[in-house]
């Protein structure tokens, strides 16, 4: 399986919304397609959000050179429009932030200026598949032998350009011959743990349970859970962690049950910026996903439904950060200071 390829000036994305039905891809040679893609969550997941924008700069200077456009403020153009297409995963701005310099020094060579593209973006992906090797490696001290772990939405390679976040860390303990045993939330509304983490871990040979997402403080009283590991979107200065909604319902239950909840991400995801999760932008999606399941409607027409994406859970309740640095203990805001220099 591959999420992402580079074909001759074409981006390829496994398109994430056919899963696990069938395995089709969007052949991208318009920055736009790129756009969609992310915009429609055909490509999702934080870090793979940020290496496909980055991609999709390089497919925008291909396309200027070709018709004839104005070469750089073509690109910048795209860089704008791929920037706005979903607001709360700080990856899209970080990868589309490194890719500025090199937008703005167009010299009037386009081959140099589209190598110069290329080479920044590669490096961007090349990156993202070492972090998630690291945070792998890193993540194998918090997991004890036969351990059962609870993981939420999708974290792994269909989220990243590697192994994943959280499931780097599941992975990485498999492999390891912790004989563990994972315990997956089905995520409503789009089903991200029941259509892409099961198929994922399936794929792998890794023994899990899927459960529906209010199954867990059930779970969590009468089986013996031995931690929860999660992904992050964006992590503020002090901790507070931006992740797919659900997850602060998680925190909240591991912590009245005392299971060690813990979050996995990238240091591109720490977005020092902003002080707290109280300044981190939600979006906000469609009420049609949550009045329907899978294109069949299971509410009343018309009624009134909230949607948002993502939900903030408090540093209180985190045990750790993973990232690819080491594991990051409270207090937060001193030693996430101290990871980023």
């Amino acid at each position: 399986m591959k999420q992402i390829e580079w074909l001759n000036g074409t981006l390829r994305l496994l398109d994430q919304r056919k899963l696990p039905l069938s395995m089709e891809y969007i052949d991208c040679d318009d920055y736009m397609l790129v756009y969609d893609a992310i915009k429609t969550l055909a490509v999702r997941g934080a870090p793979l959000i940020g290496v496909s924008a980055a991609m999709g700069i390089c497919v925008a200077a291909r396309q200027a050179v070709k018709g004839g456009f104005d070469v750089q403020k073509y690109t910048a153009d795209a860089e704008k429009k791929l920037r706005s297409a979903r607001p709360t995963a700080v990856n899209l701005m970080w990868a589309l932030d490194r890719m500025l310099p090199f937008i703005a020094a167009y010299s009037g060579d386009n081959d140099a200026y589209i190598a110069s593209l290329d080479k920044e973006a590669f490096a961007i992906w090349e990156e993202d598949i070492e972090l998630c090797r690291k945070m792998g490696e890193f993540g194998l001290d918090v997991v004890p032998q036969n351990a059962n772990i609870i993981t939420h939405c999708n974290t792994g390679s269909l989220a990243t350009a590697g192994d994943g976040t959280a499931l780097a860390v599941i992975r990485h303990a498999h492999r390891a011959g912790r004989n563990i045993h994972v315990y997956a939330d089905e995520t409503r509304p789009l089903l991200q743990g029941a259509r892409l983490t099961a198929w994922e871990l399936d794929q792998d040979g890794i023994p899990f349970t899927l459960m529906c997402d209010n199954m867990s403080s059930h779970l969590m009283k009468t089986h013996k859970i031995d931690l929860i590991v999660t992904g992050a979107d964006r992590i503020a200065a002090n901790g507070d962690s931006a992740n797919k909604i659900g997850t602060y319902g998680l925190a909240v239950s591991a912590a009245y049950h005392k299971v060690p909840f813990y979050i996995a991400a990238p240091y591109s995801t720490i977005d020092m910026s902003i002080k707290s999760g109280d300044e981190i932008i939600i979006e906000q999606r469609n009420p049609e996903e949550v009045r329907s399941l899978g294109g069949v409607r299971t509410a009343p027409e018309g009624c009134d439904a909230f949607n948002p994406a993502f939900d903030v859970t408090p540093n209180s309740l985190i045990k750790g950060i993973i990232t690819d640095r080491g594991i990051i203990r409270p207090p937060f805001d001193i030693n996430l200071r101290k990871l980023l220099g």
